[in-house]
């Protein structure tokens, strides 16, 4: 593919990716392998894929504070551990091969999407009383913070699907759906922005894709925002499943 199609498609498929990717995560599932399909080396792709992922999450971040509904100090606790794991987890990724890389993240597709089914992280965040961060017991406090370590590995490393493993961790929390999604794009935004850095000093971004996939990253940001808070926990567990079902179908058509 060339020229404008080739743009016009990375755009297209931004869009959708930003509005998963607010709403529970799991965009990357689209645009890392869109990124190799226009002709991007698997690394270069990955570096790529965070220009997009950058830009729609701090425009996401904003739409979230505006609307209120925005734990910062909690957000913030938990996004130390995980730029500490994003920095092993770039440094590994950059060390693999193509073929290697391609072969994971096929692998954590179907993981990813396995495990979303059948943990339910939306099920378990139902709307509920607000619970804030100084109630949750310390051992639970030990095991989030363990957990946020270990998804910035996996977020340095492959990004994609990383949504779904914060919501899962932050079922430990005791926020509702919304607000744990507006922590997930603050801890994404900060180690996007760490692990990207690393990409970028070995020259593995290529930034013109990178940002005709961050103009429709935005939009579609701004759009999971806004109709995440509008039409609530019930609507946001149907699209996810939806969202599942599409990854799954893609998964099972091929490379």
């Amino acid at each position: 593919m060339e020229g404008i199609v080739e743009y016009a498609l990375l755009t297209g498929v931004g869009l959708i990716a930003g509005f998963v990717n607010v709403i529970a995560g799991g965009g990357s599932f689209l645009t890392l392998p869109t990124l190799i399909f226009t002709g991007l080396p698997a690394t270069l792709a990955n570096g790529t894929n965070r220009v997009g992922l950058i830009f729609q999450n701090f425009f996401a971040v904003l739409r979230f504070r505006k609307l209120k509904v925005f734990p910062l100090k909690f957000a913030i606790l938990v996004t130390i551990p995980a730029v500490f794991g994003s920095i092993l987890g770039a440094h590994w990724a950059l060390q693999v091969s193509d073929v290697l890389f391609k072969n994971i993240l096929a692998f954590f597709m179907v993981a990813i999407t396995l495990i979303s089914l059948y943990l339910k992280p939306t099920e378990r965040l139902k709307k509920k009383p607000h619970v804030e961060n100084d109630n949750i017991p310390t051992k639970k406090w030990a095991l989030i913070i363990i957990s946020f370590f270990l998804i910035g590995i996996y977020g340095g490393f492959v990004q994609a699907g990383v949504g779904f493993l914060i919501l899962s961790a932050l079922s430990l929390s005791g926020y509702d759906l919304i607000r744990s999604n507006a922590i997930k794009v603050f801890v994404v935004l900060i180690f996007t922005i760490i692990a990207f850095s690393m990409f970028l000093m070995k020259g593995q971004v290529d930034f013109p894709k990178g940002l005709a996939l961050a103009a429709g990253m935005i939009v579609g940001g701004q759009l999971g925002a806004v109709i995440q808070v509008k039409k609530g926990n019930k609507f946001i567990r149907n699209f996810v499943t939806v969202a599942i079902i599409f990854f799954a179908i893609k998964l099972l058509i091929g490379k």
